[in-house]
C-alpha cells in the first residue's frame, strides 16, 4: 500500500511523499530518456501559449505569462507527448486533454465548451499513465526515443544560480537571444495517508503523479533550456521569439481574460489550483463555558480538495446523531460545518474535535465545553435568553480581580512507565475567583523546557482539568514535568517526575535502546547524528552503535556504518541534496542488537542558507507557477581555493573537516575534492576520487589509528579544478574527547518512605558532560537497577520507587559523547523511610492519640487527633500524617500525607480512593525532632458524608481546671452538614461511668466554642464531649477528652483585676512554675488577641499585666492567660457588662465619689411575664432619690411603669406589665445621695431586646398554659426489660374530662385502654420496635380549659440513639452460648428476645475476629443467633465469643469449645455424619419395576430398573421368597453397576409369582417386589417391558397408545396404578386380537419402595379395551410388545 509509516505521517516537512521503490527506478529511467527532448518544450505555437494563459486564469494554476512558451510545440506534438508533460508538471490532473482545450482557446472563445468535455478523457489518460509509471515504462520510453519529433539530444545540468530576477518580457536588445528558465525546488507541504481512496489502483495513480511532480520540482536539478545550434531556420523559429511576437501574444491573452471571466461559473466546480491538497481549517471552533439547559454550537470552515469529509468527536468517540435524536444537530453547508448541542447537561462537559479527511490527509481541531450547574433555582426564561445572544465584549482578568488564587487538586504523582506504553498526567485546577470566558494559560514543561504538542505528546484542557498524554512513551520523555497555570500576571506551578524504563529486549541480554537522537550540522549531502548512551547494557559492555537512515516518505531503512562506532556522534554522508531523512540508532553488545531508538526529527539535505531561507519563507502547496529569471552570460571561471579549513572533530574512526566556499567561483555550482597525506610527507591522495562533495563538510574514514594526517580541499566546476586550500595542521587519529572519570562523594539522605535523595560531586576535568546515570541496589543482593533512564544534569537526584524499610546502596557514572565513566564508589547503606522518622527520640514528643475523622468526601478525609501527653520539654512545631490502605482487613504500606509539617491538630488528606478503607497514624515534632508515630487508627472508609447534621467538633481540650470547675474549648466541625451550625451541646460524665450516664451540661445550644463547666465534685475524674447542631439536628459527638480530675493544684493562682490610683484597670497573672522557654499567652474569648490597640501587655519575669487603655463595651469578654511549657498553668477573668460597669465605677470612684452599688441595673422576667428592672446600692440615706430614664427621656410612675425605691435595702426597681416594640432602647437608673452620684444603664436593643421580649411572652404563655392540663415532662422514651419501647410523658392539672390522643406522622393511633392519670404519667408501648416505627410522635391533652401538646421526633440521630438502646437491651437478653452437633459440623447458638438488623453480630475465636467462609458461617434463625462450624478440626478448639454491638457498647457471650466439650461435640458430629453417609450411600432401587405385571402366556417379558449404591451393590433375585438364578428361559442382567434387567423370552403360567430384586452393600439392603400374572390365553407372542422413566423401548415399529384406567380404592393398602404410556410392536399383526391389560406401580408406591429395605408391591389391574378404541385415536393396535412407564 502507498502509505507512510506511522512515525512519518505527521512530519511537517516539504518533502514527504511516499516513494515506491519500483516506481522510483522507473521514473528515474524515464527522466533520463526524456532529457533529449528539452528543446521540444522550449518551442510552441502561439495558439497553445494563448491556451495556457487562458487556462491559468480559469484554473488558478498560477503560470506566468511567458512560461507557456516553454511547454508548447504545436497541438500535435503536445498530444503525442502528453504523458511526458504530465510527468514534468504534475500540476495537472488531466494533461492528455490539455492540448484540445488549448487549441479551442486559439480558435474561438465559444469553443471553450469543448474543453470541459475533455476533462473526463484527461482523468482516464493520467490514470493509465500513472499505472504505467508504477509497473515500468520501458516500451513507452523506447517509443519516445524513436519519435520523429525529437530534434536534438540535449542534457540536463544544474541550473546556474540566478543573479537577479527580471521582467518576463524580452528586451529589444536581446531580441535574438534565447532565454534560460530556472524552475524552483518544489516545497509544497503534503500529508499522505492510505486507506482514503476507493481502490488500490487509484492510490497508486495518485502517488505516481505526485512522485512525477516531486522529481521534477524537488530534486534541485532544475530545468534549463540550453541554447540550440542554429542549423536551420525552422529550428531558429521554434527556439527564439522576437519582442514583437511576445507583445502580440501578451495582448491576445489580455483580451481573452474577459471571455474567461464569463465562464468562471463553470470552473468553480473544479479545484482552483488543480492540485490535490490536504484539508485545512480556515476557521477553528472555539471553546465554550455555559450553564445547564443552554444550547451551544461549534462552527468551523474547512478548505481542501477533494472536498474533505468532516466528522465530529466527543472525547475521541464519534458522535452518533441517530443514537441521540434531538441531542446533536450536525450541519455542513458550503464549507461551513457546525455541531449544535441542545439542552446541555453536566455530562456534556468534554473535549470536542472536528476531523477533516480527504485523499491527501487528515487534520483535527479541538475545542472544550464546560457545563456549569446552578446551585439554586433558576429562571428558564433567562436560559433561553442567553441562548439567543451573548455578550460581545471580552474582559481581561485584571478587570475582575486584583489577585487570583490558583490551586491544584487531584495532582499527578511520581509516575513509572515503560517504552511503548501510553502515559497520562493530569491535574485538576481550581481558580478563585472563577471568571467566565477567560481561560487560563496552560503550559507544560519537561526539565524546564516548554513542551509543544506533537505526535508523541498530546495536551488537553477541559476547563477544569489539564492533562498531558504521552502516546508512545520513550526514554526521551523521562524527566521532571511541570504544569504551569497562569491567569494574567499570576501563575502557579506543580511538578512531579516521570520515569520511563526500557522495553523488554527482543534478544535476552541485549542492551537498552539509545535515546535522544539528533541531527547536527546538516548540509547538502552530509549530516552529523548524535545520541545518548542507554543506562542498561544488558549485563555485557556495549561494543558500539549502528546508525540507520530512512528517506522521508519511504519505509526502507539503510544502515550507515558497517562496523559499530563507540563515539556517540557519527557523520553520515552520501545524502541526496533536497531530500529529507530521519535517523535511528541501535546499540550492540555480545548478546545482540538492541531495539532501535526513537527516530530523529526529519532533516533536509540542503545548504544551510537554503534551509534558513525556507524557514523564513514557509513553503506552500504547489501552485503550478514557474518563475522566469534571466542572468547575464559569463564564461566558465575556475573556482579559487576554499578557506578556513579545519578539523572540527577527530575520533578513532573518522575525522570531520569543515571549510568555507571560495570567493572566486563564478555563477555555477561548485563541488569539492578532499585530499590527505601522512604528516611530514607530500604524498597527497584524493579521498573522494569518484564523486565530488557538494557540502563544505566531509568525514574522512579509513585512517590508521594513532597516525598523524594533514588535509586539504580543492574546488571544481565545469571550467576545471581549482588550486588546493592551505593544509591543516597535523591531526592525530584518536579520540579528542576522553571518557569522563567517575563521580565522587556519593551521599544518600532520606526523603520519603519510597525515595532517597542522592548527591555527588562532579568528576574532575570533565568535558561535554551529557549527564549522569544513578543505580541502586538492595544491600547484599548484588543486583543493580537503574534509577533513571535519561541522563540527569546536576549533582543531585531523587531516586523514587524504592521499597520502604529496605537498605539501599547507590553508585553514579558520568556520560559524555565518548562513553560512560566507571562507576563511582558505592555509597553507605541507607534505610528507606520518611525523613520524619529521625530526630532525638529522648527529647521528641510522645505519639499523638485518639485519631478521628472530622469530615469525609469522595477523595479526601479530614483527621483530628489529640496532642501528645508528653511534648518533650519544648513546644510542638507540627505534625506529620501517614496513611495506608486496608483491603479485606489486610493493611498496605504506609504513605506520607504531608511533607511539610502541619501546625493544627486537623489535616485534610487529599487524593484518596472512594470507598477505600484507610488507617492513619500521626507523629508530632518539636525542636528536638520527630517523635514516634501513633498507633494505627481504626479503619475509616473514604466515602461522601451525606448526612444533614454536622460532623463532630474536634480539638476538644480542658483548661483552667479547678476543684469545682473547668473550661472546655473546642473547634467547630469541618463538616457542617447541609446547613450552617447554630450551636453546640456539651456532654459530661464521670470517667468510670457507663455510656448511659452521659448528660448534657447545657439545655440550650451554645453559640460560642467554649464553656465553663461548674458544679464538679472535687477529686472526681470526668470526661467530656461536644456535639454540634444545625437546622437538621444534632450531629455526631466529638472524641471523648482525656479523663480530667477536678482539683485545684497547689500553687494555683488566678487572674486578678486591679484598679490603680490613676483609675487604670488591669488584669494580672503570676506564675512560679515557668521554664526558660515559657511564655504568657493572653487571649480574649479564648481566641488570640489580634488587635492590641486597646490593650497594653507588660510581662516581667513571672508576672504579666494586661491593661485597658479605655475600658468599654468592645472590651467585654473572657480574658484568659496560658503559660506555655508548663503543666497546664492557666486562668481567666470575665469582664461582662456588669463587671465593666463595676470596674469603670471603681475607676471613677477613685477619682470621684459615687454611690456604691451592690448590683448594676438588671432585668428579669417574673412568673406572669412581667419585666422587672432593678439595681441595688450598698446603702442609701433618707435623702436619696432615683430618676428613671428611657432613651434619654425621664419616665414616671404610672399605669405602665410601677417604680419603687427601698432606702433600707438600697433596692431600686421598676416593673412593666408587658414589653412592646416601642420599649426597645436604653434604660438608666440615676441615683443621687447627697454629693455622691451614680447611675446604671441597661441597653435592650436588637437581639437582646428581642430575646427578652420573647422570653417574657413565652413566660406569659406558659403561665396561661399551666392554668389548664399541661405537660410537666415532655414526651420521651425508654426501653423496657422486654426490649419494647415505651413512650411516656408526665402531665399535671388534669381532671376526669381530660382526654389524651396519640399521633404518629399526623395519623391518630388507636389505643384500646383509657388513661387514668393516677400517677400523672401517660405511656404508649411499642413492641418489637424496628425501622418501620420511625417517625414523629405527638400526644395531645385537652379539655374545656384548653389543650397542650408534646412532640417527639424519632428520626435520624434520635432514632439511631433509640435503636442503640433497643439493641443494648436485646444484647442483654441474649442467653449463654450453647453447643449443638449436626451432620455438617458443630453449631454454637444463643437466643435473644427478638432480633433486629441494627444489632451487629460478630464472632471471635481465640481473640481473633472470625472471617466467615463456606466452612465457617453465621446467621440468625428466628430468635436464634448461631455460628456453624462445618467439618470441625482440632484447630477449631478454643474460646468463642459472640459480640453483640448495640452502636455504643459491645456485649459478649463466651463458650469454651475445647477439652471434653469439643470431644463430645466432635464425636456426636462424627456419628451423625456417618449416619448421613450411610443413608446417602446405602444400596437402593431407584425405580423402574412395576408392582404388578399381567401378561398373556407365550409372550416375552422384559423388566428393567436402576439401582444405586456406593460401593456398587450386589444384586440378587428371589422368586416367591426363594433364590432365583438366570437360565436359558429367564435371563438376569446387571450392567454398568446400575442397570438391572429381567427377561423371559416366552412366559408360561409357571412363571407367575412374586419376583424380588435384592440390592445390598455395606451400608444396607433393599428389596423391591414385582408380581407377574400370566394369563393362559393362546395367541401371538408379544413382549411386555417394565422400565423407569429414563429407559425407552426400542422396536422396529413404534406406535404409541395411552390408556389410563383408575379403579376405586377397595383396600387401604391398595395403590392406584398410573400407566403413562404403552407401546406395542407386532411382527404379524392380527386385527382381531384384544390387547392385554397392563398394570404398574404408582409414583407414590415407587417412592415408598426407595425408602423400604424390602418393598411390597400393590396390585392393580387394567381393564382390557377393544381394538376399536385405538383406531378411533388414529393408531394401530399393539403389535408385538407393550412398554409400561410408571408416572
Amino acid at each position: 500500500m502507498m502509505s507512510l509509516p506511522f512515525y512519518q505521517r505527521h512530519h511537517e516537512h516539504y518533502d514527504r511523499a511516499y516513494r515506491h521503490k519500483a516506481l522510483s527506478s522507473t521514473v528515474s529511467q524515464y527522466q533520463k530518456e526524456t532529457k533529449s527532448k528539452s528543446a521540444l518544450y522550449a518551442q510552441g505555437s502561439a495558439a497553445y501559449a494563448r491556451g495556457s494563459a487562458g487556462y491559468r486564469h480559469s484554473s488558478a494554476a498560477g503560470f506566468s505569462l511567458d512560461s507557456s512558451a516553454a511547454y508548447s510545440h504545436g497541438s500535435s506534438a503536445y498530444d503525442l507527448e502528453s504523458a511526458a508533460y504530465s510527468y514534468g508538471s504534475a500540476a495537472y490532473d488531466h494533461s492528455a486533454a490539455q492540448s484540445k482545450r488549448s487549441a479551442a482557446y486559439s480558435l474561438d472563445s465559444e469553443s471553450l465548451s469543448t474543453s470541459s468535455a475533455a476533462y473526463s478523457h484527461a482523468s482516464e489518460s493520467i490514470n493509465k499513465l500513472a499505472a504505467a509509471y508504477r509497473l515500468g515504462s520501458e516500451a513507452y520510453s523506447l517509443g519516445l526515443k524513436n519519435s520523429n519529433l525529437m530534434i536534438e539530444d540535449q542534457s540536463y545540468k544544474m541550473s546556474p544560480k540566478a543573479k537577479r530576477a527580471k521582467q518576463s518580457l524580452i528586451s529589444e536588445d536581446k531580441e535574438n537571444e534565447a532565454l534560460d528558465y530556472s524552475v524552483p525546488i518544489f516545497t509544497g507541504r503534503q500529508v499522505n495517508i492510505s486507506g482514503i481512496t476507493d481502490t488500490e489502483e487509484e492510490r497508486i495513480k495518485e502517488s505516481a503523479a505526485y512522485v512525477a511532480k516531486r522529481n521534477l520540482f524537488a530534486t534541485g536539478e532544475g530545468v534549463t533550456v540550453s541554447k540550440v545550434a542554429k542549423t536551420t531556420s525552422e529550428e531558429q523559429h521554434h527556439e527564439k521569439k522576437s519582442r514583437k511576437v511576445a507583445i502580440r501574444e501578451s495582448a491576445e491573452r489580455v483580451a481573452m481574460r474577459k471571455t474567461l471571466e464569463e465562464t468562471q461559473a463553470f470552473h468553480k466546480k473544479l479545484n482552483q489550483d488543480k492540485l490535490l491538497h490536504a484539508p485545512e481549517f480556515i476557521i477553528e471552533p472555539r471553546s465554550h463555558t455555559i450553564w445547564e439547559k443552554e444550547n451551544v454550537r461549534f462552527n468551523c470552515s474547512v478548505a481542501g480538495w477533494p472536498e474533505p469529509r468532516v466528522t465530529w468527536y466527543k472525547n475521541n468517540v464519534p458522535i452518533d446523531v441517530q443514537a441521540h435524536p434531538g441531542k446533536y444537530i450536525i450541519l455542513s453547508r458550503y464549507g461551513l460545518h457546525s455541531l449544535e448541542i441542545t439542552e446541555c447537561e453536566f455530562d456534556d462537559t468534554a473535549q470536542y474535535h472536528a476531523s477533516a479527511m480527504n485523499v491527501k490527509g487528515e487534520v483535527s481541531v479541538y475545542a472544550s465545553l464546560v457545563v456549569k450547574r446552578y446551585k439554586g433555582e433558576i429562571d428558564e426564561s433567562l436560559l433561553h435568553a442567553r441562548n439567543r445572544s451573548f455578550s460581545p465584549f471580552a474582559v481581561t482578568p485584571h478587570g475582575y480581580a486584583s489577585r487570583f488564587e490558583i490551586s491544584f487538586v487531584d495532582k499527578f504523582d511520581v509516575a513509572f512507565g515503560r517504552e511503548g506504553e501510553t502515559m497520562s498526567l493530569g491535574c485538576t485546577v481550581v481558580i478563585n475567583p472563577d471568571i467566565k470566558r477567560f481561560k487560563p494559560d496552560i503550559e507544560w514543561y519537561r526539565n524546564g523546557v516548554l513542551i509543544t504538542p506533537s505526535k508523541w505528546v498530546q495536551m488537553q484542557w477541559s476547563g477544569e482539568r489539564a492533562s498531558l498524554t504521552l502516546t508512545h512513551a520513550n526514554k526521551e520523555d523521562e524527566g521532571l514535568y511541570t504544569l504551569r497555570v497562569a491567569m494574567g500576571e499570576y501563575y502557579e506551578e506543580y511538578s512531579s517526575y516521570v520515569f520511563v524504563r526500557d522495553a523488554d529486549a527482543e534478544i535476552p541480554g541485549a542492551p537498552g535502546a539509545p535515546l535522544d537522537v539528533q541531527c547536527l550540522d546538516a548540509n547538502k549531502d552530509y549530516v552529523i547524528v548524535s545520541w545518548k548512551q542507554p543506562a542498561v547494557d544488558g549485563g555485557n559492555p556495549i561494543l558500539g552503535y549502528f546508525i540507520d537512515r530512512c528517506e522521508v516518505g519511504t519505509s526502507h531503512w539503510t544502515q550507515c556504518n558497517e562496523n559499530p562506532v563507540k563515539f556517540a556522534r557519527f557523520p553520515v554522508t552520501g545524502l541526496i541534496e533536497g531530500r529529507s531523512y530521519i535517523f535511528r540508532v541501535r546499540a550492540v553488545n555480545k548478546a545482540g542488537v538492541s531495539l532501535p531508538s526513537r527516530v530523529s526529527e526529519p532533516v533536509a539535505a540542503l545548504d544551510p542558507a537554503d534551509r534558513a531561507r525556507l524557514k523564513s519563507h514557509p513553503s506552500a502547496p504547489w501552485t503550478g507557477q514557474i518563475i522566469v529569471t534571466e542572468e547575464e552570460p559569463a564564461e566558465g571561471v575556475v573556482p579559487g581555493p576554499p578557506t578556513d579549513l579545519q578539523v572540527i572533530e577527530a575520533t578513532k574512526n573518522y575525522v570531520v573537516l569543515s571549510w568555507k566556499p571560495p570567493g572566486q567561483r563564478g555563477h555555477e555550482g561548485i563541488m569539492y575534492f578532499v585530499e590527505k597525506c601522512v604528516a611530514g610527507t607530500e604524498d597527497w591522495q584524493r579521498v573522494n576520487t569518484e564523486i565530488p562533495v557538494k557540502s563544505p563538510r566531509f568525514a574522512v574514514f579509513d585512517l590508521s589509528e594513532g597516525k598523524s594526517y594533514c588535509f586539504r580541499v580543492r574546488c571544481c566546476n565545469s571550467a576545471g579544478i581549482g588550486e588546493p586550500s592551505e593544509a591543516t595542521e597535523a591531526t592525530v587519529v584518536d579520540d579528542k574527547l576522553d571518557i569522563p572519570k567517575a563521580p565522587g562523594r556519593i551521599l544518600p539522605t532520606r526523603n520519603t518512605d519510597t525515595s532517597v535523595v542522592v548527591t555527588w560531586t562532579e568528576p574532575p576535568d570533565a568535558k561535554e558532560l551529557v549527564g549522569y546515570y544513578i543505580e541502586s541496589s538492595v544491600e547484599g543482593s548484588g543486583r543493580w537497577e537503574p534509577c533513571n533512564n535519561n541522563p540527569v544534569k546536576g549533582t543531585r537526584f531523587i531516586c523514587h520507587g524504592l521499597s520502604n524499610g529496605e537498605k539501599y546502596i547507590f553508585r553514579v557514572r558520568a556520560v559524555n559523547a565518548a562513553g560512560l565513566s566507571e562507576f563511582s564508589q558505592e555509597s553507605e547503606p541507607i534505610e528507606v523511610k520518611a525523613a520524619i522518622g529521625g530526630g532525638l527520640l529522648h527529647a521528641a514528643p510522645s505519639p499523638p492519640y485518639d485519631i478521628v475523622v472530622l469530615e469525609s468526601v469522595r477523595d479526601s478525609m479530614v483527621l483530628g487527633w489529640k496532642q501528645p501527653e508528653a511534648i518533650g520539654g519544648t513546644e510542638i512545631t507540627g505534625y506529620y500524617v501517614n496513611y495506608r490502605e486496608v483491603v479485606d482487613g489486610v493493611p498496605g504500606k504506609w504513605k506520607e500525607a504531608n511533607i511539610k509539617a502541619v501546625t493544627e491538630r486537623a489535616y485534610r488528606i487529599q487524593n484518596l480512593k472512594e470507598n477505600m478503607v484507610y488507617q492513619f497514624q500521626v507523629a508530632a515534632a518539636n525542636l528536638a525532632g520527630v517523635g514516634a508515630p501513633s498507633k494505627p487508627s481504626n479503619p475509616f472508609k473514604c466515602e461522601e458524608w451525606t448526612i444533614a447534621v454536622p460532623g463532630p467538633p474536634h480539638d476538644v481540650k480542658c483548661t483552667e481546671v479547678r476543684k469545682d470547675s473547668l473550661v472546655l474549648l473546642w473547634k467547630e466541625p469541618v463538616y457542617s452538614g447541609r446547613s450552617p451550625i447554630v450551636g453546640y451541646y456539651v456532654d459530661m460524665k464521670e470517667s468510670k461511668a457507663k455510656e448511659e450516664h452521659w448528660k448534657s451540661v447545657n439545655e440550650k445550644p451554645l453559640q460560642k466554642k467554649f464553656l465553663k463547666i461548674g458544679g464538679l465534685t472535687q477529686g472526681v475524674s470526668y470526661v467530656f464531649r461536644v456535639r454540634a447542631m444545625n437546622q437538621a439536628g444534632v450531629g455526631k459527638p466529638s472524641d471523648v477528652t482525656d479523663a480530667v480530675t477536678a482539683e485545684t493544684r497547689p500553687g494555683t493562682k488566678e487572674v486578678v483585676v486591679d484598679v490603680d490610683d490613676n483609675g487604670v484597670i488591669s488584669l494580672n497573672f503570676e506564675c512560679d512554675q515557668m521554664s526558660p522557654d515559657s511564655k504568657f499567652i493572653w487571649s480574649k474569648n479564648y481566641e488570640p488577641i489580634e488587635d492590641d490597640a486597646r490593650l497594653n501587655i507588660d510581662t516581667k519575669g513571672g508576672k504579666s499585666k494586661l491593661s485597658f487603655k479605655d475600658l468599654g463595651e468592645d472590651d467585654l469578654g473572657i480574658y484568659s492567660c496560658i503559660v506555655t511549657d508548663t503543666d497546664g498553668v492557666s486562668s481567666s477573668y470575665t469582664i461582662d457588662e456588669e463587671e465593666m460597669k463595676r470596674l469603670l465605677a471603681l475607676s471613677h470612684e477613685r477619682q470621684f465619689p459615687t454611690v456604691p452599688l451592690i448590683s448594676e441595673l438588671a432585668v428579669e422576667i417574673l412568673e406572669k411575664g412581667e419585666v422587672r428592672f432593678w439595681l441595688q446600692a450598698e446603702k442609701l440615706s433618707g435623702n436619696a432619690k432615683a430618676n428613671f430614664v428611657f432613651n434619654d427621656k425621664e419616665i414616671f410612675n404610672g399605669e405602665k411603669y410601677k417604680m419603687k425605691v427601698d432606702r433600707n435595702t438600697g433596692l431600686v426597681e421598676m416593673i412593666m406589665d408587658k414589653l412592646e416594640e416601642k420599649d426597645e432602647g436604653t434604660y438608666t437608673f440615676q441615683l443621687q445621695d447627697g454629693k455622691a452620684t451614680n447611675q446604671s444603664s441597661l441597653v435592650l436593643i436588637g437581639d437582646v431586646f428581642k430575646k427578652l421580649r420573647d422570653e417574657a411572652d413565652f413566660q406569659r404563655k406558659e403561665w396561661h398554659r399551666k392554668q389548664g392540663p399541661h405537660f410537666v415532662d415532655k414526651l420521651g422514651w425508654e426501653v423496657t426489660d422486654e426490649c419494647n419501647v415505651m413512650l411516656k410523658c408526665k402531665v399535671a392539672n388534669i381532671k376526669k374530662e381530660t382526654h389524651i390522643v396519640w399521633y404518629k406522622d399526623d395519623r391518630e393511633i388507636m389505643v384500646d385502654e383509657e388513661h387514668d392519670f393516677k400517677d400523672g404519667v401517660c405511656t404508649l408501648l411499642i413492641s418489637e420496635f424496628s425501622k418501620k416505627d420511625a417517625g414523629t410522635y405527638e400526644v395531645i391533652l385537652k379539655d374545656d380549659r384548653g389543650k397542650d401538646s408534646s412532640e417527639l421526633k424519632l428520626k435520624d440521630t434520635a432514632f439511631a440513639d433509640l435503636m442503640n438502646e433497643v439493641c443494648r437491651r436485646i444484647a442483654l437478653s441474649a442467653t449463654d452460648l450453647k453447643i449443638q452437633s449436626t451432620a455438617e459440623g458443630i453449631r454454637l447458638y444463643s437466643y435473644v428476645t427478638y432480633y433486629v438488623e441494627d444489632l451487629r453480630v460478630g464472632w471471635v475465636h481465640n481473640d481473633t475476629q472470625i472471617k466467615f467462609t463456606d466452612r465457617m458461617r453465621t446467621g440468625v434463625t428466628g430468635e436464634q443467633i448461631w455460628l456453624q462450624i462445618n467439618e470441625p478440626t482440632p484447630q477449631d478448639k478454643g474460646r468463642y465469643i459472640m459480640e453483640l454491638f448495640d452502636g455504643n457498647t459491645t456485649h459478649k457471650k463466651t463458650v469454651d469449645l475445647s477439652g471434653q466439650a469439643f470431644d463430645e461435640a466432635f464425636a456426636e458430629f462424627q456419628r451423625l455424619k456417618q449416619a448421613a453417609i450411610a443413608e446417602k450411600n446405602r444400596a437402593r432401587v431407584l425405580g423402574g419395576l412395576p408392582d404388578v405385571v399381567t401378561i398373556q402366556e407365550g409372550k416375552a417379558l422384559n423388566l428393567s430398573c436402576t439401582v444405586w449404591g456406593d460401593p456398587t451393590p450386589e444384586v440378587s433375585w428371589l422368586k416367591n421368597e426363594k433364590s432365583f438364578v438366570s437360565d436359558a428361559n429367564c435371563i438376569l442382567k446387571f450392567e454398568s453397576g446400575k442397570n438391572v434387567s429381567f427377561s423371559i423370552s416366552t412366559v408360561s403360567t409357571q412363571d407367575s409369582g412374586k419376583y424380588s430384586i435384592v440390592v445390598k452393600n455395606k451400608y444396607g439392603t433393599e428389596t423391591s417386589d414385582v408380581t407377574v400374572i400370566v394369563m393362559p390365553v393362546s395367541g401371538q407372542t408379544d413382549t411386555v417391558q417394565g422400565h423407569n422413566q429414563n429407559n425407552k423401548p426400542v422396536s422396529k415399529k413404534k406406535k404409541a397408545m395411552t390408556a389410563i384406567k383408575q379403579k376405586e380404592e377397595e383396600k387401604k393398602d391398595f395403590i392406584k396404578p398410573h400407566i403413562e404410556e404403552i407401546t406395542a410392536t407386532e411382527e404379524t399383526p392380527d386385527p382381531n386380537e384384544i390387547p392385554p391389560v397392563e398394570t404398574e406401580k404408582d409414583t407414590k408406591s415407587n417412592q415408598q419402595a426407595e425408602k423400604k429395605t424390602a418393598g411390597k408391591a400393590g396390585v392393580a389391574e387394567k381393564v382390557p379395551q377393544p381394538t376399536e378404541s385405538l383406531d378411533r385415536q388414529g393408531k394401530k393396535p399393539p403389535e408385538k410388545a407393550a412398554v409400561a412407564k410408571p408416572h
